[in-house]
């Protein structure tokens, strides 16, 4: 029985050097596992108390896509950016999934609220599905129990278990009600990991506020003695994400609102810390949300739309955040955001996350998204963990910023060890320094530097970022300083300054074969002027809905001797101007 097909390697780029001891100890782990959990036997000891039933329903508030459930209707799986068909045997559990995305959606159950776009038909074609895994996986296997992917079924599970069940036999409901509850109990014995602590605290909320009885209680119990403590170590206390990830700082945000939703459903008083972590949340999801509503894509976030934020933020009717309560700066997450009139900028100061919280990062030193007015101009091409087997997205190459000689600082491991090491990334680990000036006259600025060029090059990268309220201008500044090298170096190397449009942006050179005409859709134009050797337009993709969308890149392309400083300055001005 095989899960999924795995790739190999990431073209594009260099090759990481394998960190070896890290392997052997993951292996190991992996093995220990295997030795325990694959006994014959083990499944008995995951017995409990009798179920009783279904006695909550907790309110699902992401948006579904009907077109995707339709499709599944027929047989046709849309899942993590790849495709499967089942026509003709309707199982896709006995088959090897595309890509690893597609097994983690699969797996994950998430696509059962496409599925219930689809009525009655839609509700009995979940409960057939979810019976035929049972039937396959029933038995622990090292990916459909894996904690990161039980624990997100189990929330799907326990949100749609009450619907599924009102379709099902008798003899079908203690089946569905005894899975969840033995698939609970393994998530509770399994180790801390700090990537999944908060999806294991969810779950397991879930679950005992779904299933009525002893058995529910015991699992709420659980949950929740270990939910403050997950809670506490994954916001920090601006609201950001530990990981540094938007995307997955949302997706907690609506599993949280899923326990609210359950723990009133059961009549239970809400715990401050939850009142707490959502309004954080809360903030931290609309400090980094474009004026279109949209989300920016940093740290593992794909470039969710305004429909796919929305839902999260309704709640907020009873706990109202006025724009001018919004920080203008997240100390502990490292973003920053610049306005002007009309302009909006959004800078990512940090650098990525390493070890277990680092299953989402991407190396972008420096990296900024913009918006005029309700048009995105520069964006983030976005990736999200689970859902798009693209790492090419998550190198320097594919950000908004400068890169030397067309190589990786960071990469990530992929291939045979990925899995192992949740996917991190692996080369020079370099610090990334800022700070802000602010006056209410002159505007904002942001000065950051890295030197993660420093052991192949011997140079500094220096960027500077101002917003002109007046003129509702952004001018950029970078600077190649160098510093002193180690090693021999070469005389010379080319660099590239990227800016990754919106697809929806028009992006034209103007006569001088030097000055860039943009356009959003809301039709106003933007002159972006530098003084660099030369400009390109090349063809780029962004992630939107798992799907990758044509999009195009300007490169300001140049050669420095890496001797002497360069400076490169760059503005983003209103063509009206």
């Amino acid at each position: 029985m095989q899960v999924y097909e795995q790739p190999i390697a990431i073209a594009g780029h260099a090759a990481v050097r394998t960190p070896w001891g890290k392997v052997v100890r993951a292996w190991a782990r992996r093995q220990a596992a295997a030795e325990i959990f694959g006994m014959p036997g083990y499944r008995l000891s995951l017995h409990g108390p009798d179920i009783e039933g279904f006695i909550a329903a907790p309110h699902e508030i992401r948006p579904p896509n009907p077109h995707l459930g339709k499709a599944m209707m027929s047989g046709r799986y849309s899942l993590g950016g790849a495709r499967m068909s089942v026509q003709g045997t309707g199982d896709p559990w006995n088959r090897p999934s595309p890509t690893r995305a597609f097994a983690i959606e699969l797996h994950g159950f998430c696509w059962l609220r496409h599925l219930f776009t689809q009525g009655e038909e839609g509700i009995k074609e979940g409960l057939r599905l979810f019976l035929l895994w049972d039937k396959t996986f029933r038995k622990w296997t090292p990916f459909a129990w894996d904690q990161g992917v039980l624990s997100r079924r189990l929330i799907s599970l326990s949100v749609f278990a009450r619907r599924l069940s009102a379709y099902a036999s008798e003899a079908e409901v203690y089946t569905l009600a005894q899975s969840m509850a033995e698939q609970a109990r393994h998530l509770w014995r399994l180790p801390r990991n700090l990537a999944w602590y908060t999806q294991k605290a969810t779950a397991l909320v879930l679950v005992g506020c779904v299933l009525s009885g002893r058995a529910g209680d015991s699992l709420r119990r659980k949950g929740l003695q270990i939910l403050p403590k997950a809670l506490k170590r994954t916001i920090l206390p601006d609201g950001s994400h530990v990981s540094r990830s938007v995307q997955a700082g949302l997706e907690l945000l609506y599993d949280l609102l899923l326990i609210e939703d359950g723990l009133n459903q059961r009549g239970l008083a809400l715990p401050d810390y939850l009142e707490t972590a959502i309004e954080r949340l809360s903030r931290f999801v609309r400090t980094l949300s474009h004026p279109d509503g949209s989300l920016c894509a940093f740290q593992g976030s794909e470039s969710l739309l305004a429909e796919q934020v929305a839902p999260a933020l309704l709640h907020e009717e009873k706990r109202p955040l006025a724009p001018s309560s919004l920080p203008v700066s997240l100390e502990h997450g490292r973003y920053q955001r610049l306005t002007g009139r009309s302009l909006s900028v959004y800078v990512d100061t940090g650098e990525p996350r390493f070890g277990a919280m680092g299953y989402a990062a991407c190396d972008h030193p420096m990296n900024f998204e913009v918006s005029g007015g309700r048009d995105k101009l520069f964006v983030t091409p976005g990736w999200a963990p689970g859902q798009s087997d693209h790492h090419e997205f998550r190198i320097i190459n594919a950000a908004n910023t400068l890169t030397l000689g067309d190589l990786p600082i960071l990469s990530p491991i992929t291939g045979r060890f990925g899995e192992l090491l949740h996917f991190g990334l692996e080369g020079m680990r370099y610090r990334i320094r800022s700070r802000r000036i602010e006056s209410e006259d002159a505007g904002s600025l942001i000065e950051m530097e890295h030197e993660g060029w420093r052991p192949v090059f011997g140079i500094k990268h220096e960027r500077r970022l101002y917003v002109d309220p007046q003129r509702d201008e952004l001018r950029g500044e970078e600077k190649l300083i160098p510093v002193e090298p180690k090693k021999e170096l070469p005389e010379q190397a080319p660099y590239a300054l990227r800016f990754v449009l919106h697809p929806e942006v028009q992006a034209s050179l103007a006569r001088d074969k030097r000055s860039v005409l943009l356009r959003g859709p809301g039709g106003r134009g933007w002159w972006l002027r530098h003084d660099a050797r030369e400009v390109s337009i090349e063809e780029s993709s962004v992630f939107e809905r798992g799907q990758p969308r044509k999009s195009t890149t300007l490169l300001l392309r140049g050669t420095v001797r890496l001797a002497t400083p360069l400076r490169i300055r760059w503005k983003l001005s209103p063509a009206e101007a």
